[in-house]
């Protein structure tokens, strides 16, 4: 009940997401603006961040769970019969943002439930279902188009994903009743070191502040270690952009090109538990810090190869070491965000978090594309390592500061 709804969510999403730009161009869109549809899911759910933390503030996990797997309903169905372009864009919008209450919904639920002894490697297992889903769901849509001829098979397939979810949701036990709460008595503030001894018990009373009262009042985290987790969520998407682009700019085939990035969502999948059990062992910064320094070293590098003659084989080994990288980084943006909340009402805080790391997900690849329009691929990527390299100087500032010291 903790895990499977969101398996069930991903994976349908995952299966969709490569065929967004493929039916947007059959309903009339060039390439551009196919690409700009396909963003669509993004911004969708960067949108949707603040007013999921309102309603899980305010009618719980559960619910707004429900509620986000009924709309994306209408999304899917919104999808299968678009008649033109801006209908099938708003149905994809409207997928991104209940895919915001949906996460952020589990994101809560976890920070309130989790002992913080093993929050981390909690949080990367929710991580590691996300990856799950969008590392299965192409396979599955492949399937589905090798035998029924149609893309809209896979936009059924995340319509009975949903639709198994919302029952599961509903119908389930509900883990909001049955895993007790953990609180920290005594604690006046999302700053103060933490021994991480959780004490079983209720929510404690407190005025619920709302969204953006809890902005202004965290706006110091925010605007510190939230800024360097939105370097680390550019930084991930950028990944996306660059590998493929990178591919095609080299000559390589598409077949090749998604070969790599295959392997190197496989080596990404593959770590994400290590990195909780890094995080909750050694601490934050032991997972955060090498991933960074991994990648931005992996870009800056990659950036120098584009006109060597074994262009393709460096292009391949440094995919593999941003998949590596990158799932190093598996559920530190969920733990930290959790580490930093109010422990009595976290949601709206995590609204924010998200809607800070989301945008950096949503800028990184227009950053890329601007770049690389005025200058070249290779000073785009290379633009991405240093971003990386000083966003690992960031978490180290800020770290320490705001995050409680774990202890076993």
């Amino acid at each position: 009940m903790i895990y499977g709804p969101t398996v069930l969510f991903a994976l349908g999403e995952g299966a969709v997401i490569p065929l967004i730009p493929i039916i947007a161009a059959r309903l009339g869109a060039d390439v551009a603006l196919a690409a700009l549809v396909a963003s669509v899911l993004v911004v969708g759910q960067l949108c949707g961040n603040l007013p999921a933390g309102w309603a899980v503030a305010r009618i719980g996990e559960r619910l707004t769970m429900a509620i986000a797997g009924t709309l994306s309903l209408l999304g899917v169905v919104g999808m299968v019969f678009a008649p033109v372009l801006g209908v099938f864009a708003a149905s994809v919008f409207l997928i991104g943002f209940c895919a915001a209450g949906f996460g952020l919904a589990r994101h809560s639920f976890m920070t309130t439930r989790v002992p913080l002894a093993f929050r981390a490697r909690a949080l990367s297992v929710l991580g590691g279902t996300f990856r799950l889903g969008m590392f299965v769901g192409p396979f599955v849509a492949a399937g589905l188009l090798a035998l029924f001829g149609d893309e809209h098979a896979a936009i059924w397939f995340f319509g009975g994903c949903l639709v198994a979810t919302v029952l599961l949701v509903l119908f389930g036990p509900d883990p909001e009743k049955q895993v007790p709460v953990q609180t920290r008595p005594n604690r006046d503030s999302s700053m103060a070191e933490d021994t991480g001894e959780a004490v079983t018990g209720s929510i404690p009373t407190s005025e619920r502040v709302g969204v953006f009262r809890t902005m202004w009042r965290f706006r110091t985290v925010l605007s510190r270690l939230g800024l360097a987790a939105a370097s680390l969520s550019a930084v991930r998407s950028a990944r996306q952009v660059v590998l493929p682009l990178w591919g095609f700019s080299i000559g390589l085939d598409a077949q090749t090109i998604a070969l790599v990035v295959g392997i190197s969502g496989a080596i990404d999948f593959a770590l994400f538990y290590a990195s909780g059990q890094v995080m909750d062992r050694f601490g934050r910064l032991w997972a955060a810090l090498p991933a960074m320094v991994l990648m931005g070293l992996g870009f800056l590098a990659l950036a120098v190869t584009h006109d060597l003659d074994s262009s393709a084989m460096w292009f391949a080994m440094f995919a593999a070491v941003l998949g590596v990288g990158n799932g190093l980084s598996s559920g530190i943006l969920l733990t930290l965000g959790a580490d930093v909340s109010p422990k009595s009402d976290p949601a709206p805080f995590l609204g924010s978090w998200r809607t800070l790391t989301d945008a950096g997900g949503a800028l990184s690849p227009l950053l890329v594309s601007g770049i690389t329009a005025v200058w070249s691929l290779s000073i785009a990527t290379g633009a991405v390592g240093v971003m990386a390299l000083l966003g690992a100087v960031a978490f180290v500032r800020w770290v320490p500061r705001f995050v409680p010291r774990v202890r076993e």
